[in-house]
């Protein structure tokens, strides 16, 4: 049988589902046995995020699937995902002495259209803990407590209940909330909460309209037209994409902005100076915004190789981490050029979304 066409373009957002599959052995029907699997799996998350520059915002694991909710600037969402599911593959079946494939069938990716309903798409992933089992039946306060104690997905971060992980991107869904960023987070928890007394009907059906998009009807249009399009153009069971023209951020925009928002000159980030992290910083954010590769970055910011430039960006990691101040910088610095991004695509949706 053919393999469903993916259709892929930089920038797209989809909601991936996982689902393991089983032999009706309910051992066997567990992706995640423990927690020493469930911190593996997030281990392989976050590598695969950096290595494949994708904007991962949000996360939920559940005992037999998970959710992963992102964005390919470099249009490679098949890539990212077969990477992963093969790391993971290997580790567990190591582990528990099992063999073969791991997860059912191909993962189920949707493209997700922006704004509203990317913010619905998050509350429905994040509340995925209290929708299954016993916690299902239990009262809303019960609820609230099991989902802000759920230590497998990345609504605690959100909440601030955890220290927020370096490669799960906030900014998008704390902007959508609107107001201050120290409101932001308040905001988003009570957005959260509020599926839980009242279930989002129009967002349930937009889930249920299509097997490959969500979003409004002509959303979900330009998809099934894009994917017939392949469909008659493509007689292959392999993956196939459909690109849209849009070119990553300006490296010179990217660093502007950074250098801006630290108050240091654009040449500091190509200087070396012992103990400084600035390299390292610019090169995560030119990464991730400019789609360029560990390479490219060593020849813009004049490091001998890809390989010094990783080493640059893990202690700019660890720095960060320990760096409040700057990390709320690095923060404001990718909340505005997420802002440029967003103001970027709108105007490209009204260009190319819906041309002929």
């Amino acid at each position: 049988m053919a393999r469903h066409l993916r259709v892929e373009y930089p920038g797209a957002i989809y909601h991936v589902a996982c689902r393991m599959i089983g032999d009706g052995r309910l051992e066997q029907s567990r992706l995640f046995i423990d927690d020493a699997d469930r911190k593996r799996f997030v281990e392989r998350l976050a590598e695969r995020v950096e290595q494949y520059n994708i904007r991962l915002y949000l996360f939920v694991l559940m005992t037999n699937h998970f959710h992963l909710v992102f964005e390919t600037p470099g249009g490679n969402c098949s890539k990212f995902m077969q990477s992963l599911s093969t790391a993971y593959t290997v580790y567990y079946n190591l582990r528990h002495s099992r063999h073969g494939h791991l997860l059912d069938g191909r993962y189920k990716a949707k493209l997700v259209e922006g704004d509203a309903y990317l913010l619905a798409l998050s509350r429905y992933v994040h509340l995925n803990p209290v929708y299954v089992g016993s916690v299902k039946s239990k009262p809303i306060e019960e609820k609230i407590l099991y989902l802000c104690q759920y230590p497998w997905s990345s609504y605690r971060s959100y909440i601030g209940q955890d220290k927020a992980l370096d490669f799960v991107d906030y900014e998008p869904m704390l902007a959508g909330m609107g107001g201050k960023s120290r409101v932001r987070t308040k905001r988003y928890r009570e957005f959260i909460e509020a599926g839980l007394a009242e279930e989002d009907e129009d967002f349930k059906d937009a889930l249920k309209a299509s097997p490959r998009s969500i979003g409004g009807d002509s959303f979900r249009e330009w998809v099934d037209e894009i994917y017939q399009k392949l469909v008659e153009k493509c007689d292959v069971k392999e993956d196939v994409s459909f690109r849209r023209i849009t070119e990553p951020m300006e490296a010179g925009q990217v660093l502007g902005v950074l250098a801006e928002v630290l108050k240091v000159d654009v040449e500091e980030f190509r200087k070396h100076r012992r103990n400084s992290v600035l390299r390292g910083i610019a090169a995560r954010l030119l990464i991730r915004y400019s789609g360029l590769t560990q390479r490219a970055v060593a020849g813009m910011l004049g490091v001998a190789t890809g390989a010094a430039i990783s080493v640059q960006m893990r202690r700019a990691g660890t720095v960060l981490t320990e760096d409040q101040g700057l990390s709320r910088q690095v923060d404001k610095a990718m909340g505005r050029l997420a802002e440029l991004r967003i103001s970027e695509k709108t105007k490209e949706r009204g260009d190319a979304y819906f041309k002929g």
